[in-house]
């Protein structure tokens, strides 16, 4: 089974015996519930992550096992857009529109740079160009949408 956060709460599916993390949700506690999949009614279960070199998350430790294979495999080409995290969602009265104008409003960003946005109750995510992801992320953070401060980070 593939699926998204949606199994990540709230489905019983018995019988898990691991989960394969390829892209870690933003905050831990959804990592958590995720792996609470193996664990059911006093069932045992593995858990693996799949990191690129680049990737780091504040809850994944340095102490993990670290599995070794016999052999090289070469990564698959990332894809031209990566996935932003914005701390501001609905709730915040934040919509597609303000994200757009806000990410527009940094040097350098053009509208072909932006793709898709999701919008959540306190949080949203934005495709941008992966060149750029980094630039974005650096003049971002701390500025205003709809006169919050906002975070933008790699989900």
């Amino acid at each position: 089974m593939i699926t998204t956060d949606l199994a990540a709460r709230g489905l019983d599916i018995p019988e898990v015996d691991a989960i394969i993390h390829y892209q870690l949700p933003h905050q831990e506690d959804g990592f958590i519930h995720r792996n609470g999949r193996t664990a059911r009614m006093q069932a045992k279960g593995d858990v693996y992550v799949i990191l690129k070199p680049d990737e780091t998350y504040p809850y994944i430790t340095d102490e993990i096992a670290e599995e070794e294979f016999p052999e090289y495999y070469e990564l698959p080409e990332s894809s031209p857009f990566a996935t932003l995290y914005i701390n501001a969602g609905r709730k915040d009265k934040v919509n597609k529109i303000d994200i757009v104008g806000f990410l527009l409003n940094l040097e350098g960003i053009e509208k072909d740079d932006i793709g898709i946005i999701e919008v959540k109750d306190k949080s949203a995510y934005v495709a941008v160009r992966r060149k750029l992801a980094s630039i974005i992320i650096n003049k971002a953070n701390g500025q205003k949408v709809k006169g919050r401060k906002v975070k933008v980070g790699r989900t």
